[in-house]
């Protein structure tokens, strides 16, 4: 059965997450509805990265398998039922064995923090009215590079095999009236992101030294890591794949 890829991008402010869950309003719940109105027949979607409530995307992944034709001329139809908050970016028809988690070899996201009341970024950045020390955050941010067992950033309870990440890419940047936490890495643990962000913050503020931040890292021990950071400061920005299956999603 012919396997295919489908590219969303979604304001996460009003859906309790990324993944199916029952009696909640959910990005893949949305897709689902979408797609069995239109093609009058269920079909079951798996993703590529999960993201909690709140948190937005401008690009994820679903893939799914199906004999129904023409399903990657669908888009303009599924994007007629999905409300504003989801926008289906494209269909692909993609190798039968590629499998759009687990294929994935490097994730990109941004948290955004802005300092001057603006109702314009209300629902997309942190409102944080306190000056932050940009150096400093910087320095913070270099020690997550690399490779480290990610525990003390990661919430509880959660069903991996290895909590060890590699990052290949952290900074923070001044962009207009926000500042922007840039991160790429292979895989990403739940919480993680807004964990080093809250993290990242105290150190800005003067509040933790850069000693402090390596000793939460090395500690392995999630009870001193900061999960304040609120969830509709961050995107997922990209969802990388090997270069033989990259090139059907560019087609």
């Amino acid at each position: 059965m012919p396997t295919y890829f489908l590219r969303v991008r979604y304001n996460g402010k009003k859906f309790a997450g990324f993944q199916i869950q029952d009696n909640a309003i959910t990005v893949q719940g949305e897709v689902e509805r979408a797609m069995e109105i239109f093609f009058k027949q269920p079909i079951q979607l798996t993703g590529s990265s999960r993201t909690d409530a709140g948190v937005h995307a401008k690009c994820n992944y679903f893939h799914f398998k199906t004999d129904i034709e023409d399903v990657v001329g669908s888009v303009y139809n599924l994007n007629a039922i999905l409300s504003g908050e989801i926008a289906v970016e494209g269909i692909f028809k993609v190798p039968d064995d590629a499998h759009s988690r687990f294929g994935a070899i490097k994730r990109s996201y941004s948290y955004h923090i802005y300092h001057r009341k603006n109702p314009f970024l209300e629902d997309v950045s942190w409102y944080y009215p306190y000056p932050l020390d940009l150096k400093m955050m910087n320095a913070a941010a270099d020690l997550f590079k690399g490779k480290h067992d990610f525990t003390s950033f990661s919430k509880k309870h959660t069903q991996v095999f290895t909590n060890d990440c590699t990052i290949e890419h952290a900074i923070w940047m001044q962009e207009g009236e926000e500042m922007v936490f840039k991160v790429s890495g292979n895989r990403f643990l739940r919480g993680m992101v807004r964990a080093l962000v809250g993290t990242m913050v105290r150190v800005g503020r003067g509040k933790i030294a850069l000693s402090d931040v390596k000793k939460i890292l090395e500690a392995r021990d999630n009870s001193n890591t900061d999960f304040s950071a609120p969830a509709h400061g961050l995107f997922l920005e990209e969802v990388l794949y090997p270069s033989e299956l990259q090139l059907h999603l560019s087609n």
